[in-house]
């Protein structure tokens, strides 16, 4: 009999938790009759693939200080009789969770999914989520995270001696970066003696693109073979002005939103990755399941992401000299790139097999 799960996201967009939680259904499509709450009132991109999948998708809009909205979600958490809930929006799990516990539902399970708050800071702001991050784990079962910097920020070292607590780190299934498909460098009239270094994230101020563009432009001038590729939604119509006015428009290449992710890993010689905030970041996995060698930012969730005696690679994030040097590095040197080729311990620490099967236990 399928366990009978309510998911709480903001909106299904094709963003890491919403790509995490698609990947987890469809790995446990068949014991999972999943109902996914996008807390905006809004969809997104990724309605196709999840409804594919069987999903139910309720836009069901929550504000922070709306009791009749929270009145209407506690009738239907009611009325659905879930076996469980999982908001997978961190501290903001904290009302919905209540709510579910008011409801009768037995295990109520929280998600930090981002090692810091997203949101712009101000008093009122602060103090809030200050409360629903106490109110968190009394109205929880489990308060799990892809990180142990995300329990490290939002509790301290507390987070360690309370059994709710878990980290699980995501899970990837590697057949589908590992498929040999080809590449984009015919489509894109990239050279096949380009060195090509690419980046994936839709535009947002924690993915730090600002220094991502601004290192393409310095070593696309001083350096005729090398291309950038950047994937991720917006990131065209936030910078193609910026790029065509430095004459590169050839060799940046601004992809916006793409879907056929591996290709574009294959086009690539290196990733770079500076980004200041993540829970865990997929992106990077993804390019290291690929083989890619990688420069990245030294923060501490991509410290946790990439072995120990791999850390050389990690730069400040907004260092743009260093990750020219590291960048460089990878161009001329063959030999590093094959020690940086980290498939094979990627795929295998990865396995869907292994973390996924620790969410579903929780919930």
């Amino acid at each position: 009999m399928k366990k009978k799960i309510a998911f709480l996201v903001n909106g299904v967009n094709a963003g890491g938790t919403e790509n995490y939680l698609l990947r987890f259904l469809s790995f446990y499509i068949d014991k999972i009759d999943a109902t996914v709450y996008c807390k905006s009132g809004r969809l997104g991109e990724l309605e196709n693939e999840f409804r594919n999948l069987g999903v139910n998708l309720k836009p069901f809009h929550l504000g922070y200080f709306n009791f009749r909205d929270y009145y209407k979600l506690r009738k239907d958490f009611i009325k659905s009789n879930y076996d469980s809930v999982c908001d997978l929006t961190g501290s903001f799990g904290a009302v919905p969770l209540l709510i579910a516990k008011l409801a009768g539902i037995k295990k109520r399970v929280g998600f930090f999914r981002n090692s810091s708050e997203k949101f712009q800071k101000t008093f009122f702001k602060v103090q809030y989520n200050r409360l629903i991050t106490w109110i968190l784990p009394n109205v929880a079962t489990n308060v799990l995270s892809n990180s142990k910097s995300a329990l490290n920020y939002f509790y301290n070292d507390r987070w360690e001696r309370n059994n709710k607590f878990q980290v699980i780190y995501n899970g990837l299934d590697s057949n589908i970066f590992l498929d040999n498909s080809g590449d984009l460098r015919d489509e894109l009239k990239i050279s096949s003696n380009a060195f090509v270094v690419g980046h994936v994230g839709r535009l947002n101020e924690q993915k730090n693109h600002e220094t991502a563009i601004n290192v393409a432009i310095e070593l696309c001038k001083e350096h005729p073979d090398v291309y950038f590729i950047f994937c991720g939604k917006n990131v065209d119509v936030a910078y193609s002005e910026l790029v065509s006015k430095q004459n590169l428009s050839e060799r940046i290449l601004l992809l916006g939103m793409r879907r056929d992710i591996c290709k574009v890993l294959r086009t690539m010689d290196c990733f770079y990755f500076p980004s200041k905030v993540e829970g865990q970041p997929n992106a990077l996995i993804e390019a290291m399941m690929v083989g890619l060698p990688f420069v990245t930012s030294d923060i501490d969730p991509i410290k946790e992401t990439v072995p120990e005696k791999f850390h050389t690679q990690l730069v400040s994030p907004t260092d743009i000299i260093e990750a020219k040097r590291k960048i460089l590095e990878v161009k001329n040197s063959h030999a590093l790139r094959r020690r940086l080729n980290l498939s094979d311990w990627t795929c295998e620490y990865y396995r869907p097999e292994k973390w996924f099967s620790m969410f579903y236990e929780k919930i």
